[in-house]
């Protein structure tokens, strides 16, 4: 099965890089700063794989300090890797992110494992004692009330430099497998804070009523992510509905035999049946109508819900929502239902990071198999599917009005990781995450996505713990092992993530 083309691309994390030294040493030993420069562009094209690269070089004055914040502030850098290339003092340091206050990763990256301690000049030891301003600079970040990171390894050098005494060949060694993992993962969380910083996100209809939980200060949204809310009306959708043509809505129907199957009646539910030809046809027009919308008003995301009268016609239009919803996800516009715009925001964070993102919620538990079930009657993120998913008529949206096509499956099996966003009593959101493994066992098939997940803890213990964190009923389903990944998103959002 081939990938949906993404409606929106990803943009490339801006990263601001610099190297550290003291102007002092330049004229005293022969070598230094050429070999510390060596390492600069080293660490420089590494990092040029997870974004666009802002590289200021060598700063070794205060003032040089004042003209590096400059040059990351006008190239809008969303993280900065602040490279202890040698003893620097912290004067040196601290005016940079005093003017650029993004977050700020410093990296201690030895060369050496270690030392030829019977042949190393001064000169050389200058150019390994990269840890030794480290403990100066957190002291000042911290007086400034700067927060920072640390990556500490090894550099991962392939050849050792002539001016070094020591065997600096550290590539493929697991000091330096380890940083340079942290160092990728601290960038591609810098992408998700660019994206999120830019996106738009759109609000159709309103709130499954009584659902407290889901309920959003859209404001709070904008200011701890970036995210623009675009409130829109079911209106607004109609309106593209009836500009659809019969070619587009064939087109549409290719596309949704590609990526689904279309499904006989449920051998297990009664009101889980085939879609009729007319309600496939009527889902693919409202898909059509759904990624116009999409397209026009330039959307990243979507939150929705209607909640229509009686054979009204909006009823009609969202009971085609579904599989255009779960097209559009998996071309890399999350969709919530129920005007979850806070799980659409934890979608979103999976999807820029190329690791999915399915609308779930906790259904039951399986003390057998010791599995949490979990799933939903909404969007499916196609690209954690365990092979096609199945298309199914529900003939009751359960606890909601009307009727229509709905997506069933289960996730691939494996490691995966959930995501949930919550909002505290404070207004601040929060993160809440858990590592599990997607396990191949039986579903329901009533037209429902659904997947057993294998936690660490027991069901009961870990449900216990998940509702402890005052979760909303939705989360994030992932795939991979994401917990650090997740958390480092949170650390560059500004936002509080508890592992469960």
């Amino acid at each position: 099965m081939s990938d949906l083309k993404r409606l929106k691309k990803i943009e490339k994390a801006h990263i601001g890089f610099y190297s550290i030294g003291l102007e002092a040493y330049w004229q005293q030993f022969d070598g230094l700063y050429d070999c510390l420069i060596s390492y600069n562009k080293f660490i420089c094209e590494h990092l040029c794989q997870y974004g666009e690269v802002y590289d200021f070089g060598m700063v070794d004055t205060p003032l040089k300090a004042k003209s590096a914040g400059e040059y990351f502030l006008k190239n809008n850098v969303d993280i900065i890797f602040c490279h202890s290339a040698t003893y620097c003092t912290s004067a040196c340091v601290l005016p940079v992110h005093q003017i650029d206050m993004a977050p700020v990763i410093i990296l201690n990256l030895q060369p050496a494992a270690e030392m030829a301690y019977d042949k190393t000049s001064t000169a050389q030891w200058l150019a390994q004692c990269v840890g030794c301003p480290v403990p100066e600079i957190s002291n000042a970040f911290e007086r400034a009330g700067i927060q920072f990171y640390v990556v500490s390894g090894l550099l991962g050098l392939s050849e050792t430099p002539s001016f070094s005494a020591s065997d600096e060949i550290t590539v493929g060694r697991p000091e330096a497998v380890k940083a340079w993992s942290e160092i990728e993962q601290w960038c591609k969380a810098a992408t998700v804070k660019r994206n999120l910083r830019y996106s738009r996100f759109g609000f159709l209809g309103g709130y499954y009523s009584g659902m407290l939980d889901m309920y959003s200060d859209l404001t709070m949204i904008q200011a701890q992510t970036g995210i623009h809310v675009e409130v829109l009306e079911m209106c607004d959708l109609e309106k593209y509905l009836s500009q659809i043509s019969s070619s587009d809505v064939r087109h549409k129907r290719a596309q949704i035999e590609e990526f689904f199957e279309i499904s006989g009646d449920s051998p297990s539910d009664p009101i889980a049946c085939k879609p009729t030809k007319e309600q496939i046809e009527w889902s693919c027009k409202v898909a059509c109508a759904q990624e116009k919308m999409v397209v026009d008003h330039g959307l990243d995301g979507l939150a929705y819900y209607y909640h229509g009268n009686n054979g009204g016609y909006y009823e009609k239009i969202q009971s085609g929502f579904i599989v255009g919803y779960s097209l559009l996800t998996a071309a890399g516009i999350p969709c919530a239902g129920e005007g979850d715009i806070k799980t659409a925001v934890a979608m979103k964070i999976c999807d820029i990071l190329g690791k999915g993102g399915s609308f779930s919620e906790i259904v039951a538990a399986d003390f057998n198999r010791n599995t949490i079930i979990l799933g939903h009657d909404g969007p499916f993120h196609l690209a954690v599917s365990k092979g096609k998913p199945v298309l199914r008529n529900m003939g009751i949206y359960h606890g909601k009005k009307g009727s229509g096509v709905s997506v069933e499956t289960k996730v691939v099996t494996g490691d995966v990781t959930t995501v949930g966003v919550t909002q505290t009593r404070n207004g601040n959101l929060k993160l809440i995450i858990s590592e599990g493994v997607s396990t191949d066992d039986p579903i329901l098939m009533n037209g429902n996505t659904s997947t057993h997940i294998h936690f660490q803890l027991d069901p009961a213990e870990y449900m216990n713990r998940w509702f402890a964190q005052s979760p909303t009923h939705h989360c994030s389903l992932s795939v991979g092992k994401n917990a650090d990944l997740f958390q480092k998103v949170g650390k560059l959002l500004g936002i509080e993530s508890v592992v469960i």
